[in-house]
Formats: C-alpha cells, sequence, structure tokens
C-alpha cells in the first residue's frame, strides 16, 4: 500500500512538473510575440521594423524564434527555485535549524529523550522526522539492553532509513534545474548559429551585402548567446545553492545520530 502511494505522489509530482513546464514554454511565447513583438517597440508600428532607439524589448524580440524557448527555460529556472525553496525550508522546519540542533544536543546529552521528542514534535520537518525516528529508536535499544555496537548499528540503519524516506522530496525536481544549466547554453548556442548562417547569408547574397539582414544576423546571435548564457548561470547557482541546503539538512542529521549513538554508549558504560 506504501508503495502504491508513493508511485502515485511522484506520478502526480511528474505531471505537474510537465505542465510548469509547458507553461513556462507557452508564457515565455506569449512574452515574446505580445510584449516584445507589440508594435509599440518598433519604428513604424510593426514588429517588422527595426527596434525604437534604446528599446531592449525590441531588440531581444529581434532574436528570433529561439528567444521564447528561452524565456521559456529562464521561467523554469525561476518557478522551480521558489518550488526547491518552499519544499527545502518547510524540510528544515518551523524554527531556526541551529538553534534546534543545539536544543536536540543538549537534551539528548542530559538524557532527557522525551524533550528531545518533544522538540522534534515542536520543529516538524524533514529533520526533525528522521532525528524523532531515531530517538524512538534509542528508547528500543535502551530497553532491550543492546550492547553498544548493536545499538549503534540500530539507530544508524534507523536514521538511514528515515533519511531515505524523506531525500526523494529534497531533491525532487533538482535533475531539471541541472539539465537547464545545458538546456540554456546548448539553445543560446543553436540561436548563435541560426544568427550567424544569416549574418553570412547577408554577405553572400548577390551584389552589395543587405546590412539590414546583416546586423540582424549579427544581432540575433548575441541576443541568443546572452539570453543562453544567462539562463545556465541563473540555473547554476539556483542548483549548488540547494544542493548545498540538502547537504546542510543530511549532516544535521548525520550528527544528531552520532550524539544519540555516543550517548548511548555513555549509558551503557556507567551502567555496566
Amino acid at each position: 500500500m506504501a508503495n502504491v502511494k508513493k508511485e502515485s505522489s511522484s506520478n502526480a509530482g511528474g505531471m505537474i512538473s510537465g505542465i510548469i513546464i509547458l507553461s513556462c514554454v507557452f508564457v515565455g511565447w506569449l512574452i515574446w510575440n505580445f510584449i516584445m513583438g507589440a508594435g509599440a517597440n518598433f519604428e513604424g508600428g510593426v514588429n517588422t521594423g527595426h527596434p525604437l532607439p534604446g528599446n531592449y524589448l525590441a531588440m531581444v524580440y529581434k532574436g528570433g524564434p529561439i528567444v521564447p524557448i528561452l524565456l521559456g527555460c529562464l521561467l523554469m529556472v525561476i518557478a522551480f527555485s521558489f518550488e526547491r525553496f518552499n519544499v527545502i525550508s518547510k524540510a528544515a522546519g518551523k524554527g531556526n535549524l541551529d538553534v534546534f540542533m543545539n536544543t536536540i544536543k543538549s537534551s539528548v546529552t542530559s538524557g532527557d529523550i522525551a524533550g528531545a521528542i518533544a522538540t522534534c514534535d515542536k520543529q516538524q520537518g524533514s529533520v526533525a522526522n528522521a532525528i524523532r525516528s531515531a530517538l524512538l529508536k534509542y528508547q528500543d535499544v535502551k530497553k532491550e539492553g543492546l550492547d553498544s555496537e548493536a545499538a549503534a548499528e540500530t539507530i544508524h540503519k534507523e536514521i538511514e532509513e528515515a533519511t531515505s524516506l524523506e531525500m526523494p522530496m529534497l531533491e525532487k525536481n533538482l535533475t531539471i534545474l541541472s539539465t537547464l544549466v545545458s538546456l540554456g547554453t546548448l539553445a543560446g548556442l543553436l540561436g548563435t548559429v541560426t544568427g550567424m548562417i544569416k549574418a553570412f547569408g547577408a554577405l553572400a547574397s548577390a551584389g552589395t551585402p543587405d546590412q539590414a539582414l546583416l546586423a540582424n544576423g549579427i544581432s540575433e546571435a548575441l541576443i541568443n548567446t546572452a539570453t543562453g548564457i544567462s539562463t545556465s548561470a541563473l540555473a547554476i547557482i539556483a542548483y549548488n545553492f540547494f544542493t548545498s541546503k540538502i547537504d546542510t539538512l543530511t549532516y544535521s542529521i548525520d550528527e544528531a545520530g552520532s550524539t544519540i549513538v555516543n550517548t548511548y554508549r555513555h549509558f551503557r558504560s556507567t551502567n555496566k
């Protein structure tokens, strides 16, 4: 039953991610076509004319049909960054994580396991859930009177299982952000190539080269390059930021687990 629920939740999450991706691309096309391509941004009032001096929206519009794809990628980075920030913030719990960890270590060290569990219930979140599982297991092994090594193995196993249940939720959609790092660069490169093809096509035309077409081709190439690099840079920053946050959470769980194991070892040594 648990596996069915997990698979159902995964399918629903994948569907939502797909809807977000399609929505971002569609919104990117709307921005490119109706906002950047608005006639008021161009000479003569039509988007086939030259951009008005200093009008950057019109300049980006002239980047060509790759621009809405790049805008969609940029919107995806922003959307999934907000989504991950919200999820990871909830995983850390309601209160400050450092204060929570200090309270847990203090309670465990002093032998107040019930107080530590109550603190976890108050904190909530993935970290608190994993630590709470370890504390409950601590109480079990204490009742059973296991030796230090057996208890340590049992508690560590409980922490690993609890962490493995929480990690998929924390790492979800990070693969999309990591993919956008490469996709943004490649889409920008594709726009660069198409723009240069147009530029060289203008140079290869019979007679005098079409200067307007040449300028448009170079402009398209540079705009796509800049947009692609910007998208990839933002995706790299977001991916590394959230990866660092997740590492901090898992380190906190491991640190609490070590404190619990050491406390049990001290308990065994003083009760021999």
